[in-house]
């Protein structure tokens, strides 16, 4: 009895000691995400703006900025900048230092309207919601500027959801009071708030005209129209603001009449009406160079905040982030000089700086119509009859955080691009990448689908073509999350400094939550248990909508299950693949094989095994491991074409029989792109030999996404058929840099291979962003000139990490490392 007794204490004890560890971790957790959220709340989250900021709520406040040079009856109007759009007489803009715990630097240098402008965004922690922050917008003419330069600028704040949001001291202004405006706002989440725009310096002047319309409204004050409309219209502000503005033109028009009419600073100016509504406009008009600041407080901020608090934290944040900047992607030679710093550091911010908040319903069709299946020949006809007749769902609302390939032109969420979007992220900030990759499977439905294009709401509709919005739950894209959970992995893997009791850095906690998943075991094996079974499924939606037919067709191969085909085919384009044109077998057929599928899945499970074996789930490492080595084997059995000496798709001829169809590119070598062909692979050398020939995929300016030599280079669309790509030829130098590095009969072509390639794509992108002010979305093989999508800062800032990458000497060590 006594002996029992003991046990039960020991075993109560350890049962206890379980509980109180388990309660720990939770503890640690929770503070982990609490303070996390607080320091992600507030930022620039709405990119398709050129100055648009709200927090990480579903329905709140909305902040943004308007201006205009207004000299002409006749552009008055379309001057105005509100959304980011291609030609729209910009030399440049983004952001020069940007982080998205602190702040940053935007400049815009908008050659239309006369004027550089420069905005420093800083971010206040601090209370219970968030904290503050704070703006400030200074604006300089251009060299060519006329002497008397108008510059209308127009802050707005909505807000959307429950709370209030008023102009705090409307008396005052109804009766022209030259101050600083002041909004007094609260929402359950956010609590009190003031939002103050000031008339800023001294130094700031105003037009001044004879015109008698200048004494009844003068513009040595702010303007205020407070406006009351239905929420779902709150995102068309400047639509709003010339709905406002509109009576006020035509009210001073009739009255002075239209052979003497105010001047154009004068007239398109919105009505002095102050007061409450869900939409506040402030409006200062200016001569010359001005500066003013936005400051919003939150009411459970511990202190005030104050121009002069701006101006400090300006100067710190700066200071900081150059500092961590140069010590985390410091450039290596040849490009270790001042002016690769300066572009490595506006890749990156504006990469960082695109990083939005999108909330809203989806168009999903979710008819499961069996045409969908795609295995009929003909299928692509009988998908689109499908399609023609679908009454897509319009799902529940999503949330996302998320980073974006372009502003102005795609300014939304993409799977396949997200993946390389986060890998030089995750060395800046490694919680930050993996709160976005948790958003994103977040979205997954009980399939495991993820739908590959997320138009989240009517803001985020309006800039998409009808026929573009809806998802289809059979399409997929190639999964790259999964490179980046598995670098995860990999860091903890290296990481000997990982600690069984971590905490918070109470001096500055925003650097102390970017590792704090790289530093805490607890934090890090959480992370991964929690989001192990949505991989998983995503797996296993893969295989099951996405498979080959091996069987069918006798082909030869180690496995009959692992062989891939994209669903969502059509005679010119694989969209699911994201080489939207590049050339595939002809006709379409259902016993196709595609090599760049069953490449992405190869790293899914490598990916899978490695985390599996990372959280203790030996049996699924194991299976993930037989998967693995199964698809190892198929890509070659299923895909090596021996006379043309690289992989190939594969199609189901005339005669039934199975056959190669090779279109030498990145389809060819996607293998080696995925890291499934390594440095002792018998066909190394071939693909080496392809990459560096110039009549193949060689260019000077980077891999050719099609070879030379093939017929279909550079026709039709030429969107996948010719140009170079920044992400793909990432994947080419990671993976040649790996075999340059290795101890193997290849490794001095892969050293030369590695540092002209590196060269060639790092300079020329850096040529075309001083030559016009952007990145962009591809870059043409002949002249090496950007095309197509401008300020195209998402894959393309892949950059910052081949400028990170060393300078290789012939023996295959860095340049440093001498």
């Amino acid at each position: 009895m006594q002996l029992q007794i003991s046990f039960y204490l020991l075993w109560s004890s350890f049962v206890l000691g379980c509980a109180y560890a388990a309660n720990d971790v939770s503890v640690l957790i929770n503070e982990v995400a609490k303070a996390n959220n607080q320091s992600l709340l507030w930022g620039p989250y709405k990119p398709n703006l050129y100055f648009g900021v709200r927090p990480r709520i579903p329905k709140s406040l909305t902040a943004g900025l308007m201006w205009a040079k207004v000299d002409s009856y006749a552009t008055a109007q379309s001057n105005f900048r509100h959304t980011c759009e291609q030609n729209e007489g910009m030399r440049g803009y983004g952001w020069d230092e940007y982080d998205v715990r602190k702040g940053g630097r935007q400049s815009i240098h908008d050659v239309g309207n006369s004027v550089d402008l420069t905005i420093d965004f800083v971010k206040v922690p601090g209370g219970l919601h968030g904290g503050s922050w704070a703006a400030r917008v200074k604006g300089i003419p251009r060299e060519d500027a006329p002497e008397d330069l108008y510059t209308s600028l127009v802050f707005y704040a909505s807000l959307e959801g429950l709370g209030s949001l008023n102009v705090d001291n409307a008396v005052e202004h109804q009766m022209g009071l030259k101050g600083d405006v002041k909004l007094k706002g609260m929402t359950p989440e956010l609590g009190d708030f003031t939002i103050s725009v000031t008339t800023g310096p001294d130094s700031n002047k105003h037009p001044e005209f004879d015109h008698p319309s200048g004494a009844e409204k003068p513009l040595d004050r702010p303007l205020v129209a407070s406006v009351e409309t239905p929420q779902e219209n709150l995102w068309q502000a400047k639509s709003l603001m010339f709905t406002a503005m509109k009576p006020e033109v035509e009210g001073l028009i009739a009255k002075y009449g239209t052979d003497a009419p105010p001047p154009p600073a004068q007239l398109f100016t919105i009505p002095n009406h102050p007061g409450s509504g869900n939409i506040h406009f402030v409006q200062q008009v200016f001569e010359g160079a001005f500066e003013f600041d936005i400051i919003f407080e939150s009411g459970s901020a511990p202190e005030p905040v104050s121009s002069e608090t701006l101006t400090n934290k300006i100067e710190e944040i700066s200071s900081s982030f150059s500092s961590r900047y140069e010590n985390l992607f410091a450039s290596q030679p040849p490009f270790n000089k001042p002016e690769y710093s300066e572009f490595s550091k506006s890749m990156f911010s504006n990469l960082v700086g695109g990083i939005g908040y999108f909330y809203g319903s989806g168009l999903v069709d979710r008819s499961d119509a069996p045409e969908y299946e795609e295995e009929n020949e003909g299928f692509w006809e009988e998908a689109a009859e499908a399609r023609s007749r679908v009454q897509p769902t319009e799902e529940e609302p999503r949330e996302l955080f998320t980073a974006i390939p372009s502003r102005p032109f795609f300014p939304r969420g993409f799977l396949w691009d997200e993946g390389f979007h986060l890998i030089p992220v995750i060395d800046w900030d490694l919680d930050l990448t993996l709160d976005i990759v948790q958003s994103w499977f977040n979205l997954m439905d009980e399939d495991g689908w993820i739908a590959r294009e997320q138009i989240l709401g009517l803001e985020a509709r309006s800039k998409v073509p009808p026929e573009f919005t809806i998802q289809y739950p059979h399409y997929a894209n190639p999964p790259t999350l999964f490179m980046v959970l598995e670098a995860f992995v990999d860091k903890l893997q290296a990481n000997q400094s990982i600690l069984e009791n971590f905490e918070l850095n109470a001096a500055d906690v925003a650097d102390s939550l970017r590792s704090a998943h790289l530093e805490s075991k607890e934090l890090a094996y959480s992370y991964l248990h929690s989001i192990y079974p949505l991989l998983r499924r995503q797996y296993f939606w893969f295989k099951k909508t996405q498979w080959g037919d091996v069987k069918s067709y006798d082909r030869e191969a180690y496995s009959s299950k692992e062989a891939y085909r994209w669903r969502g085919r059509t005679v010119r384009h694989i969209l699911t693949s994201g080489l939207d044109d590049y050339p595939r077998p002809q006709p379409p057929h259902p016993g196709e094989l595609h090599t760049d599928l069953i490449s992405w899945m190869g790293l899914m499970s490598r990916s899978l095994r490695k985390i599996a074996s990372a959280i203790g789930e030996t049996e699924d490492a194991e299976e993930f491991a037989v998967y693995e080595y199964a698809i190892t084997r198929n890509i070659e059995d299923l895909h090596w074409d021996e006379g043309a000496q690289t992989w190939c798709d594969a199609t189901i001829d005339e005669y039934e029989e199975s056959v190669h169809v090779c279109h030498k590119g990145y389809i060819s070598i996607f293998p080696f792109l995925t890291g499934m062909v390594g440095p002792d692979s018998p066909h190394l050398k071939a693909t080496l030999d392809l990459i560096r020939n110039s009549d193949e995929l060689w260019s000077d300016y980077g891999i050719r996404s099609l070879s030379k030599s093939d017929e279909f280079y550079g026709t039709d669309e030429n969107y996948w058929r010719s140009p170079v790509w920044i992400n793909m030829n990432f994947m080419i130098v990671k993976n040649i840099y790996e075999i340059a590095t290795s101890q193997g009969p290849h490794k001095a072509q892969a050293t030369q291979i590695y540092n002209e390639l590196r060269k060639n794509l790092v300079e020329n992108v850096f040529q075309e962003w001083k030559n016009t002010g952007f990145a962009w979305e591809q870059y043409n093989p002949e002249t090496g000139k950007g095309q197509r999508t401008q300020h195209f800062t998402g894959w393309t800032s892949l950059v910052v990490k081949l400028m990170n990458m060393p300078y290789l000497t012939s023996s295959g060590k860095g340049h440093d490392e001498l």
